[in-house]
């Protein structure tokens, strides 16, 4: 009698305390005001895709467009007057590196750039030893050497070196101040302007 007495304390007792902890923990049901970790293939989801206007691209001559970056939307718009040719998503600087805003122009092209700052430290094998370095702060592993970030259709906007170029988009402002594009955005970009087309960076503010 005493066993099946004690049996049923503990059985009540694991009962009590699965309740207590749906109730505390919210299993089973949402909860409202926490949300789960977003990874980043959910932000790069929140970001409108490249959006073209055909018509407007076929007309255009490097001579006639400009640009605008808005750090803000995350957004970098070639313009031709006031219609948008081309509308891409980007990733700018992140805190502690933001993106200079301003009235800018292009100062350089080129289609297969490399960072000077930025990069791995690579065996004579060409293996990363260290990824994701920086040369004003870090130093070479013995037996290695410095290669630079890829940074291609690179379309530089300040003569310290931030730029326009193919990059990573997380959905978040994330470089080390370049405006990263993706891929097929960054070409239509860097095809269709030349040393001297204007660029307006808009602050996030």
């Amino acid at each position: 009698m005493i066993k099946r007495f004690l049996n049923l304390v503990i059985a009540n007792a694991i009962l009590f305390f699965a309740i207590s902890a749906d109730a505390q923990f919210g299993f089973g049901k949402p909860k409202s005001g926490l949300q789960p970790m977003r990874s980043a293939v959910d932000l790069i989801k929140k970001q409108a895709p490249l959006r073209v206007n055909q018509a407007l691209l076929a007309k255009i001559s490097p001579g006639d467009v400009r640009v605008i970056v808005s750090l803000g939307k995350q957004r970098a718009y070639l313009m031709v007057g006031e219609e948008i040719v081309v509308d891409s998503p980007i990733s700018s600087g992140k805190q502690g590196h933001t993106s200079p805003s301003g009235n800018m122009e292009i100062l350089e092209k080129d289609p297969n750039h490399y960072s000077s700052l930025y990069g791995d430290f690579v065996d004579t094998s060409g293996r990363i030893v260290r990824a994701g370095v920086s040369m004003h702060i870090d130093a070479a592993p013995s037996g290695t050497h410095f290669q630079g970030a890829a940074m291609k259709w690179f379309m530089r906007l300040t003569d310290e070196g931030v730029g326009m170029h193919v990059g990573i988009l997380p959905g978040y402002p994330a470089s080390h101040g370049c405006i990263r594009m993706p891929s097929d955005g960054a070409k239509l970009f860097y095809d269709h302007v030349k040393i001297g087309t204007p660029v307006e960076v808009q602050p996030a503010a």
